[in-house]
């Protein structure tokens, strides 16, 4: 396919362009200029474009991976699992003869063999006594039906919070998400008279400490103002490495100070983005109800009311479970299941214990336009224009997937039934692409023999002989959490989900439900989701496709670069007048072409398939761009797409038809490394950085040299050891640059922050302290005193970067 120019043909904004209208006789460029846009050039106008130089501010959510280490009879979770009445049920069943002796068995052996000793999302237990008066107030505090109605009483749960031991002492039970709040509390109030600056922040860092639907969650400590002055994307880094760094602080204050560790109980957390291979074989063998009550989170902390949000989780999981199951009948729809035989999806779902990070990026022109009605700039306009900009970026997506972040994730032969293989794809793409997918997938996969298909049978033991007999051995996949996972929604044809229209996620959640996939009580997933001023307090949007990174700046921090780069460029689309709601149809089908990339970058699948005569005009321009493209002999009609090629010429459009913008943001040594890692993927691609760091855990020399089991653990292990340190180790660089700044400008310190610095530093010089503490840190063994101290050091250095008020994400 011949290459053409750029799609900016002439300079925009000069000659009359045709402009989607937006109804009441206004257009893009009309609302554009109602947040500031200025046309008289084409330099004012790159420059006043929302997401521009000095117009955006940045804020991150991140999920992460708690555990407890210790033996059986001193851990949480087995405890509730042997004393539970689902496991004396099965045992009375079991010895009555109505229930098979070896479901028993199973749990028995899931119970006695862990020799690793890790409990994944375990609670902790410790005695009530030993908390602070503040931090025993907060915890009463938190277990109130209402905060903001102390009539409404305690919650109705909350005698599972607490037990009695036989010598008459209170011992609380807590998940590890409000562990760590708790931590704080009990820091703040058991350090005697903190400095003013130091309490306050801590306080104000207390409802940062959340949750996912099992796993903690933490979101900015303070909004980031992009700007290319501090590296862009690397100032949420930062941020985020330093929220990252005070959490394993208060886990190891936690550990200590409750007695914790003498006890038995080590708690961990750290980032990692896979179920657990041992959670999902306890899914197996216990009821959906049973895994609710083990691993769904109370939500303790940060909402008023945490039992209607514990609700809201326990939905979450049902309608996901559900959604699994009614995938097979879209299988069969599809062609893909062709028979009776499938292996039924687990009633369960462990989906929700996969842990991301999202990344918001809020605009100040567009935020300050809706805070002020007289600019005339409406939530119509903002949703109109999100919308159009969420379909343009969704096309760039897959030069993030395995690029900035990842999941290497290993399945065996025994796991290419489609019905468990392909998650949640049902859902997200339509029949057309997903058989193209499956298909090219098995491929590369090679379950074949001698050129004929086979994939598995059923039967377990028959599916473990045919892979030994034939030498199958499954594949490695660069990012199965955004396939494990349900990232995003097809639209219906009746109910696109981002036409611009008012209430259209609204149509679609009705639409979704009534086919049994979704419920209309949850938000509708997408990959690139519009936050919208009136519910959020900015105008932005939230990239929610990152996985796993294997460091703070070079993965995030580039990610967001890109993410702020090509957010910019879509604006600039806009304002030319080269792309509008038409280029881009309100078609699954075209949705769901338009997503393949996405999701084949997921899979590592070389090779897409979209249609010649695609409705999708702004895709067909891309494609103009794409070398190695050729007429498909097995799908008649298509063009066959290299996604290796396409990723390039996603790479070449951005640094072309946003070159004014990357000179702006000084994003252009982004581009260039973005180029290394796009043609040298095994040694500098998120993906391949992390899947060396898992073979070197194994000793091994690629990842189908180890069965699946065994890479997938070896992952895990990776994930809380070696890497859990590396993040810990680039956390205190950032540390120690602000304690370089802390003693290279002590005149630039305020008064108020400055005698904080001497109750904390003692006269000691901010890097000889960090300096002499910091393997005490990485090795776990820092005195509490001595960890009180780094935990004050942290939220000051948190409440400089404070800085002035910002509109948040």
């Amino acid at each position: 396919m011949p290459r053409h120019k750029a799609f900016i043909h002439k300079e925009p904004g000069f000659t009359p362009a045709a402009i989607a209208p937006m109804g009441a006789g206004q257009s893009i460029r009309q609302a554009l200029e109602a947040i500031g846009v200025s046309y008289s050039s084409p330099r004012e106008l790159a420059a006043s474009l929302p997401f521009a130089v000095d117009d955006t501010t940045a804020g991150s959510e991140t999920e992460l991976q708690a555990v407890v280490v210790g033996e059986r009879g001193a851990v949480d979770l087995p405890q509730v699992i042997e004393q539970s009445n689902y496991f004396a049920h099965v045992m009375k069943r079991a010895a009555a003869g109505e229930a098979p002796r070896r479901l028993v068995g199973d749990l028995e052996r899931f119970l006695a063999d862990n020799p690793g000793r890790v409990w994944e999302n375990s609670w902790v237990r410790l005695p009530r006594r030993l908390l602070s008066s503040f931090a025993s107030h907060l915890f009463d505090d938190d277990l109130r039906a209402d905060k903001r109605n102390p009539a409404a009483g305690r919650r109705r749960d909350s005698g599972r919070f607490s037990l009695t031991t036989a010598a008459g002492e209170e011992v609380l039970r807590l998940p590890i998400s409000y562990l760590i709040k708790l931590a704080l509390a009990d820091h703040l109030g058991s350090a005697g008279i903190l400095p003013p600056v130091i309490r306050r922040t801590g306080i104000r860092l207390l409802e940062h400490y959340l949750n996912d639907n099992t796993s903690p969650e933490t979101f900015s400590f303070n909004v980031v103002s992009l700007s290319p002055a501090t590296g862009l994307g690397r100032g949420l880094a930062r941020e985020t490495a330093v929220r990252f760094l005070l959490t394993q602080l208060l886990v190891m204050y936690a550990n200590r100070q409750f007695d914790l560790a003498r006890s038995g109980q080590r708690a961990m957390i750290y980032f990692a983005p896979h179920p657990p291979v041992r959670q999902q074989e306890l899914n197996d063998l216990i009821p959906d109800a049973f895994y609710r009550e083990l691993f769904m989170s109370p939500c303790l902390s940060g909402w008023d009311r945490g039992e209607e949000k514990h609700r809201y989780m326990e939905l979450c999981h049902q309608v996901l479970s559900r959604s699994q199951l009614n995938a097979v009948a879209k299988l069969r729809e599809a062609g893909i299941i062709v028979n009776n035989l499938v292996v039924l999806p687990r009633v369960s779902s462990v989906s929700l214990a996969n842990n991301g990070t999202h990344v918001s990026l809020g605009s100040r022109r567009l935020t300050a336009a809706l805070g002020a009605p007289a600019s005339g700039f409406t939530a119509g306009h903002e949703k109109y224009l999100g919308d159009l900009v969420t379909k343009i970026v969704e096309h760039f997506l897959p030069l993030f997937v395995g690029t900035y972040s990842a999941a290497p994730y290993r399945l065996a032969y025994t796991d290419f039934h489609p019905e468990r293989a392909l998650g949640f794809l049902p859902h997200e793409l339509d029949y057309t692409h997903l058989r193209m997918i499956w298909r090219r997938w098995r491929r590369k996969a090679q379950l074949s023999f001698f050129g004929n298909s086979i994939t598995p049978f059923g039967p377990a033991w028959l599916d473990r002989l045919v892979s030994g007999v034939f030498g199958l051995t499954g594949d490695c996949v660069p990012d199965y959490r955004l396939i494990d996972y349900l990232v995003c929604l097809l639209s219906t044809e009746r109910s696109p989900a981002l036409d611009g229209a008012p209430g259209n996620t609204d149509r679609l959640r009705k639409d979704l439900a009534a086919m049994g996939v979704f419920d209309e009580q949850l938000s509708v997933y997408l990959l690139y989701k519009q936050r919208e001023f009136a519910k959020m307090g900015f105008s932005g949007f939230e990239g929610r496709y990152y996985s796993q990174f294997e460091s703070f700046a070079g993965d995030l921090g580039r990610g967001v670069d890109l993410q702020t780069l090509v957010t910019a460029l879509a604006f600039k689309y806009l304002a030319a007048g080269m792309v509008s709601h038409e280029s881009i149809p309100d078609d699954p089908a075209v949705e769901s072409e338009r997503r393949q990339f996405f999701f084949g970058s997921a899979l590592g699948i070389p090779t897409l398939y979209v249609q010649r005569n695609s409705g999708n005009v702004f895709l067909r321009r891309l494609l103009e761009r794409t070398g190695g493209i050729r007429s498909s002999r097995r799908y008649p009609g298509y063009l066959r797409v290299p996604l290796a090629e396409y990723r390039r010429a996603l790479l070449r459009v951005i640094a072309e038809d946003g070159a004014d913008l990357g000179e702006m943001l000084n994003l252009g040594e982004t581009l260039r490394e973005l180029a290394a890692r796009l043609e040298e993927p095994d040694r500098l691609s998120a993906a391949g950085r992390l899947t060396r760091g898992i073979l070197a855990e194994l000793n091994a020399s690629s990842p189908l040299a180890v069965e699946a089991r065994a890479f997938n653990e070896g992952a895990e292990r990776y994930y809380r050891e070696t890497l859990r340190r590396r993040h810990l180790g680039e956390a205190l660089h950032f540390l120690g640059e602000e304690a370089k700044r802390l003693d290279r400008e002590p005149a630039g310190v305020s008064e108020p922050c400055r005698k904080a610095l001497r109750f904390v530093l003692q006269g000691e010089p901010a890097t000889a302290f960090l300096a002499r503490v910091t393997e005490g840190v990485r090795r776990e063994e820092l005195p509490l005193a001595e960890l009180r101290r780094l935990i004050n050091l942290v939220l000051l250095t948190v409440y400089r970067d404070a800085g002035p008020d910002e509109p948040a994400p």
